[in-house]
């Protein structure tokens, strides 16, 4: 077996030392006789796991105790549907920031549901830079603010947390949760989709203040309430188990490689590889994303002649570097360099990109 390096955007590339893991204990899971697929989700077998995952959870990004954190199916886009049943009256204003393709998703989610405000909008500029702060016109009657921390499509990142003290923050953290250490206390919610930082594909992480849960929000299913949910431990209805159990097995493995600051480092330093090259290459790659909002994560590019994409392409491919292809919203390139990304997976793919403008320049 020959693995490549995947540049997926997501689902995305595991830890390899997670998937052999995963692999081992597939047929049966720790002496229960049964794969950890099929046992109940509500035996003392499956709980155990959920319930370290969490512990890891919190010990990875020092969650404090006043939050709650849920693990739930249905993605990101789901709950940006779900925070405005559970945190806004009908009707009632919602702030949100749009940064990219996702922070415009977010809006159409919540749209039934709330007076969704664009506060800020970089979508005039082409979403390739971050509005500044000052010219944010924050609502004073609004439920929450929303932001998208880290656009996976448009490549924009928010470095640092905004100051926003006019209701409680809000953000997507989709693409960049646990990417360096974060002060969760500044947010009222935090949600992340686990299939490009944390684990698969099929489960998110909710972080929840958990004063915000007494708020009655609008009229809705149960299976719709963050508070049962939360009184539920998460198994309000049958979980994603599988899903679950890897997303603690990459908590563990990340907490055991020296937890968010080393991967903090290891992220600063593969990006910086991508953008020197980038910007080294004398226009035969761009990056069009302003320096300051560059993400670390999602990395997208630009041949100087986009007759050689497919030639890049199947050529990257080759040299077993996949899933370079540009999001069809904006096209060209894009690597997606997230935790298990490795710096040697990064290293290759800047020695190809070298070797092509060589070839084609």
């Amino acid at each position: 077996m020959s693995r490549a390096y995947n540049f997926s955007a997501g689902p995305a590339t595991l830890p390899e030392a997670v998937l052999r893991q995963a692999q081992a204990e597939m047929l049966e899971w720790n002496g229960a006789g049964a794969s950890i697929v099929e046992i109940s989700h509500r035996g003392p077998e499956f709980i155990q796991v959920a319930r370290e995952a969490e512990a890891d959870l919190r010990t990875l990004m020092s969650i404090p105790d006043d939050y709650a954190v849920l693990f739930l199916a249905g993605g990101a886009t789901v709950q940006q549907a779900l925070i405005a049943l559970n945190f806004a009256n009908p009707g009632q204003a919602a702030d949100y920031v749009v940064t990219g393709h996702w922070g415009k998703t977010a809006i159409k989610q919540v749209k039934p549901y709330v007076d969704a405000r664009i506060v800020a909008n970089g979508e005039a500029g082409g979403f390739r830079d971050i509005p500044p702060r000052g010219a944010w016109q924050l609502s004073a009657d609004a439920a929450y603010v929303h932001y998208t921390a880290n656009e996976t499509i448009h490549g924009v990142e928010f470095r640092g947390i905004p100051d926003v003290d006019t209701a409680p923050l809000f953000a997507d953290f989709s693409s960049s949760i646990a990417a360096e250490p974060l002060d969760v206390s500044r947010f009222g919610l935090i949600y992340a989709g686990a299939q490009k930082n944390l684990g698969p594909v099929g489960v998110t992480v909710v972080i929840v203040r958990r004063d915000l849960l007494e708020r009655a929000g609008q009229p809705r299913a149960d299976i719709f309430t963050y508070r049962s949910h939360v009184q539920g431990e998460s198994m309000l209805n049958t979980p994603p188990t599988w899903n679950w159990y890897l997303a603690g097995l990459v908590f563990k493995w990340m907490l055991a490689e020296g937890g968010v600051t080393e991967f903090s480092r290891r992220n600063a330093r593969k990006s910086a590889m991508l953008y020197d090259v980038i910007d080294g290459s004398g226009g035969f790659y761009r990056n069009e994303v302003a320096p300051d909002a560059r993400s670390r994560m999602n990395v997208p590019f630009f041949l100087h002649e986009p007759a050689l994409d497919a030639t890049f392409l199947k050529q990257a491919a080759e040299a077993g570097l996949i899933a370079l292809k540009g999001h069809r919203v904006l096209g060209g390139m894009r690597a997606s360099i997230y935790n298990a990304m490795p710096e040697a997976g990064v290293q290759a793919l800047v020695a190809f990109m070298r070797d092509f403008q060589q070839r084609n320049g």
